[in-house]
């Protein structure tokens, strides 16, 4: 993945990318019983609504700070470290469930992803998934591109963002079967007293790495002066965000 988290800061401040992923279980049809891998669980919050469902649930992440919170919180559950796009189990699985987390994997690393899932499931098995979608954050990235380029940089367009079109694409050559895909506009509220920059700081760290700190803190004020009358509302900053939801089943 090409984020590395704050983990305490993200689990305290930006809990709404758990509880978004809430709605993205109801696509799981799998009965009580049946084995889920939560992919990128991150701080474990879904891993436990999986439990609660009835499955019989494990979590995978790479980022130890996570699984650190994750076993915490959970310690009845098996959370594990690997790399979505390496990893292997000793058993395949019911169900793989991912909220949020294809959008931080390379664009020339998502066939990879798409290959071990299917190695992963039963036959029959399905991906459940939910993630960044085309124009996801477009507002904001646009922006802080314009204002890299005022001091003659570039702004690096670093996630996934894709169509419905490109992501089946990619899951159907690795033998997984799309029979349900959608692509909405999901305009997101932050936390009380959260900005732009605070967004940006969590979600948007690859552009000002090696960066000074003054130009950083110079281009997060520009950019929350220049979005703040498209993006903050009686005070509330809603992200314009964009969403891709897919279930596929191993053929």
């Amino acid at each position: 993945m090409n984020i590395d988290w704050n983990a305490k800061n993200y689990t305290d401040n930006f809990s709404f990318v758990h509880q978004y992923g809430e709605d993205v279980l109801k696509l799981i049809d799998a009965p009580a019983g049946s084995s889920v891998l939560d992919l990128g669980c991150g701080n474990g919050a879904l891993t436990k609504k999986l439990q609660e469902l009835g499955y019989q649930v494990q979590g995978m992440d790479s980022s130890d700070d996570m699984l650190t919170i994750a076993r915490q919180n959970n310690p009845d559950i098996l959370f594990e470290k690997g790399d979505a796009t390496q990893f292997t189990l000793p058993e395949p699985m019911d169900v793989i469930f991912s909220n949020a987390v294809f959008h931080w994997i390379d664009n020339d690393k998502q066939d990879a992803l798409a290959a071990h899932i299917a190695n992963a499931l039963k036959p029959g098995g399905f991906l459940v998934c939910e993630f960044g979608g085309k124009g996801c954050a477009e507002s904001v990235h646009a922006t802080l591109e314009q204002c890299f380029a005022k001091r003659g940089l570039q702004y690096p367009r670093f996630n996934y963002f894709p169509t419905i079109a490109e992501h089946t694409a990619v899951l159907e050559r690795n033998g997984l079967r799309p029979d349900y895909a959608v692509l909405f506009d999901r305009p997101t509220p932050q936390s009380p007293g959260k900005t732009v920059a605070d967004w940006i700081e969590m979600f948007v760290r690859v552009p000002f790495r090696g960066m000074d700190e003054k130009q950083k803190t110079e281009i997060l004020q520009e950019a929350e002066n220049l979005l703040r009358p498209r993006l903050c509302k009686d005070g509330m900053w809603i992200i314009d965000y964009v969403r891709i939801r897919v279930r596929a089943k191993k053929i």
